[in-house]
């Protein structure tokens, strides 16, 4: 089923624009799923009702008309562009290259996300072209709600995610304690060797992650330190793993808590504390709901046990210090929010639930899956046990 693309074309309609412009690379996510091209330099697509068409370089033209999704595929050569580069500069040549391109198409106004480059916007304008920037980002929004394809997407990132959160379990579990320190083959176990054996075992999988968190001890009860040097016994280790499909562009995102050796009373609590207040979010995940509604779940559960939530004080520092979750897909953080400002979740929406609780004298603790919610509830698209100790 391909994506459904008649809000976008209601919000140009709204907008009296004769179509929806984007000019970047296929970094930019909205870009990449509208086009359904993968090009590492910016090139242009425009989305009008009835078509859409791509504007690239001769060096990706013959890519672009097998790999996109357009109807039709422009290069820069038809519009004389090396003629125009030569008065206007390489920039200058492309945006009025842009501007034949749309001309030839009829369309004279168009409409652009708020983070269109302001240098093709001013081009445009010089020359005729109408720019109008949406209120809001129609396609991202869009993106939200995923087909059941963009679902397994995700599903399959998610079981290479497993394999590296089962092969970083492995290796501490297999640690010996030696002054206090955690040991593996005569070394120290360091964040650094784990995020390593976690890189390894995603590319043999054939996923990729620029970074990942492994965050021992003080260093995890900040939600995003990535986590460096030695690891403890009994401290809390953050593990946090998102990785991106290398074919599909589509992400995992997956979080466990271990401790190697014997946990504090006050770390096993809060495991069991964030477990309970996992499970209340999962409870209230159905079609209909609102991410805020989710979200308090959790902050109920946590601040009847006697923490600080960013609900009860919006200056926390330690307790349930963030959100609850975020959608995934082709961004690792993209819509519908699970958290204060969430609003309705429909079936389609793949979403992290992840509560956590933060405290530099106890460490970090947080637990976290990836659920798509369906008709009738939701299903959640990781299978991987939750447990304190490693096995």
């Amino acid at each position: 089923m391909a994506p459904d693309f008649s809000s976008l074309s209601d919000a140009l309609a709204d907008a009296g624009a004769g179509g929806y412009l984007l000019d970047a690379d296929s970094d930019e996510a909205d870009q990449l799923y509208l086009s359904g091209f993968d090009a590492p330099d910016p090139f242009v697509t425009l989305y009008t009702p009835e078509e859409t068409a791509l504007l690239v370089s001769g060096l990706e033209y013959g890519r672009a008309r097998t790999e996109s999704r357009a109807d039709e595929v422009a290069r820069l050569a038809d519009y004389d562009y090396p003629a125009l580069v030569d008065e206007h500069g390489r920039a200058g040549a492309k945006h009025r290259a842009v501007a034949a391109f749309l001309a030839d198409r009829g369309v004279e106004s168009v409409a652009a996300p708020e983070r269109f480059p302001l240098g093709t916007a001013d081009d445009l304008r010089e020359v005729g072209i109408e720019v109008t920037v949406l209120d809001t980002d129609v396609v991202t929004e869009i993106r939200a709600t995923k087909t059941d394809a963009e679902v397994e997407n995700v599903h399959d990132a998610q079981r290479a995610n497993e394999a590296a959160m089962a092969a970083a379990e492995e290796l501490l579990a297999s640690a010996t304690v030696e002054d206090g320190l955690l040991y593996r083959d005569g070394e120290a176990l360091t964040s650094e060797r784990v995020k390593e054996e976690i890189e390894v075992t995603l590319l043999r999988h054939g996923c990729a992650l620029d970074e990942t968190i492994v965050a021992g001890g003080a260093d995890g009860a900040d939600p995003h330190d990535r986590g460096s040097g030695p690891l403890e016994a009994g401290e809390p280790i953050v593990i946090d793993i998102f990785p991106r499909d290398k074919a599909t562009k589509y992400h995992g995102d997956m979080t466990r808590t271990f401790v190697v050796g014997e946990p504090s009373e006050a770390v096993w609590r809060r495991f069991e504390d964030t477990r309970e207040a996992f499970e209340a979010a999962l409870d209230a995940l159905e079609p209909g709901a609102t991410g805020a509604a989710v979200h308090d779940a959790v902050c109920d559960v946590f601040e009847a046990k006697g923490y600080d939530t960013l609900r009860s004080d919006p200056s926390a520092e330690t307790g349930f210090i963030h959100s609850t979750g975020h959608g995934i897909g082709l961004d690792v953080h993209e819509e519908p929010r699970i958290g204060p400002e969430g609003g309705e979740l429909r079936p389609g929406h793949v979403v992290t639930i992840e509560p956590g609780l933060y405290d530099p004298a106890v460490g970090g603790v947080r637990i976290e899956d990836l659920a798509v919610v369906t008709e009738d509830g939701y299903e959640n698209l990781t299978d991987y046990p939750i447990r304190l100790r490693p096995e």
